[in-house]
């Protein structure tokens, strides 16, 4: 199966223009997300990870039927049965919460969180995992029926705030200041903070270390900078194997603009510079790479996605983000590999990017004091750290860092990105933009990248009204 980033849910694109059509009002949607700088990673680090962001799986990989959860055990929660925003005892209530699911263990997770929540408010949560979660939502917000509580990813929150559809409640979470300032940006639309983010990911550089070894290369050599990324991917690239692949998408290359000081957009996304000088010459470096022959796409290598390419040894080194870290451990449990953070551009700026997801809450909901206690518990540390053991996600919130790195220290480079990571291109309009891009990168070896960048330009201007 081709894999694609989006954070926990995969989003096609023609579901994105079914819910445009329906709500009448987009694809990197990060929709379904640690210390030391070259910290490594090994397979058995975490359980299997679910495909954040960045995504590695679709949003109807789970097939279990939907669960109503309320008397199970769990551990006591303030956020329990009283109010996110004043602290008063609530009345039951019963609540419906649809997510794309990476698989059997985020969902059992989530209806456990849900038991457990209810045992001690007195409310139930319907827990149903989507066979395909945009459009169940397309339908829900145009029948008025849409589920009190969702996953949302970043690319689409600004869409559905616009269109009327999502609560704004983050901006009363009483934990609001314990989220990473990215993800908080990342759900920021109009100056309030939409909803909650739920988890993070980030990209990082996996490392064969058999292959390392083989090609007489050792610690001292790990790449830094670009100049030294090309360099091991050179020697690393032998007979049927290539040193480097990366997903042919905007939401891995992007991290190479970042990594230059650049960016496709203004910080406040409201002026495209995606043909800025910088950019231009890091998607000339990536293009070196691909005419070098010391870098392929994952289709080059038929392979579905880079990681697939990286676990048959088809490639030695890959970009992905934390969700790979499952696939390493069910699908290809032999390979040994460390992760280290991805290098710097030549002025020594660190970049990567940032996928999530937030917990939304409907406009239409009647229950919403009741939505917003519950995602309060769901984003408590002690929930997050549960949901880490469970499907191998990062928690959301800055006071569940250190008890996650205690125990998946080999995990760090992934966390320590998320302070100088890029989030995702949230506002609205720009799905289409995006998806355009995604075509010419494909083409990128036999492109000119400055060609690439104004086109991208021209359509992001227009897209953003400028």
């Amino acid at each position: 199966m081709k894999r694609r980033h989006v954070g926990h849910v995969t989003l096609a694109a023609a579901s994105l223009s079914m819910l445009l059509l329906a709500t009448a009002c987009g694809s990197s949607s990060s929709s379904s997300t640690s210390s030391s700088a070259g910290s490594s990673a090994s397979a058995s680090a975490v359980p299997a990870a679910s495909s954040a962001a960045g995504g590695a799986s679709s949003s109807g990989a789970a097939s279990s039927a939907a669960g109503t959860a309320s008397s199970a055990g769990g551990t006591p929660s303030s956020a329990g049965g009283t109010s996110a925003a004043s602290g008063a005892k609530l009345p039951a209530a019963n609540l419906s919460l649809l997510f794309g699911s990476s698989g059997t263990a985020e969902t059992n997770a989530l209806k456990a969180a849900a038991a457990a929540w209810g045992k001690q408010s007195g409310s139930t949560v319907t827990v149903t995992p989507a066979a395909n979660e945009q459009q169940q939502l397309a339908q829900g917000f145009s029948a008025g029926t849409a589920p009190d509580i969702f996953y949302a990813g970043a690319g689409d929150v600004a869409t559905y705030a616009k269109a009327g559809n999502m609560l704004a409640y983050g901006d009363q979470m009483p934990n609001k200041g314990d989220f990473y300032p990215t993800l908080i940006q990342s759900f920021t639309v109009g100056g309030k903070l939409i909803c909650a983010p739920k988890d993070v990911s980030t990209l990082a550089l996996f490392i064969n270390t058999e292959d390392w070894t083989k090609a007489g290369l050792t610690d001292a050599d790990i790449p830094k900078n670009w100049d030294q990324l090309a360099a091991v991917a050179k020697k690393l690239t032998s007979g049927g194997q290539v040193g480097l692949s990366i997903g042919a998408t905007r939401d891995r290359i992007d991290a190479f603009l970042a990594q230059n000081g650049g960016g496709l957009t203004s910080a406040d996304q409201k002026t495209a510079t995606a043909n800025s000088d910088a950019n231009v010459a890091a998607l000339t470096y990536v293009k070196k790479l691909l005419t070098d022959g010391v870098m392929k796409f994952p289709g080059d290598l038929s392979a579905g996605w880079a990681g697939e390419a990286f676990g048959k040894n088809k490639a030695a080194m890959t970009i992905e983000g934390n969700w790979l870290l499952g696939s390493m451990k069910t699908d290809y449990p032999t390979i040994k590999y460390k992760v280290v953070e991805l290098p710097t551009g030549p002025t020594g700026t660190k970049g990567t990017l940032a996928f999530t997801n937030c917990w939304g809450i409907s406009a239409t909901t009647k229950n919403s004091a009741q939505a917003e206690a519950f995602v309060q518990y769901l984003t408590s540390p002690s929930t997050q750290m549960t949901f880490a053991d469970a499907f191998g996600v990062i928690p959301s919130v800055k006071t569940a860092q250190a008890q996650y790195l205690a125990k998946y220290p080999s995990n760090a480079p992934f966390v320590n990105g998320i302070a100088y990571a890029q989030g995702v291109l949230t506002a609205p309009g720009t799905s289409a933009v995006l998806s355009d891009m995604d075509s010419q990168l494909e083409k990128l070896a036999t492109s000119d990248p400055k060609t690439i960048l104004n086109s991208v330009q021209d359509n992001l201007s227009t897209a953003l009204g400028g």
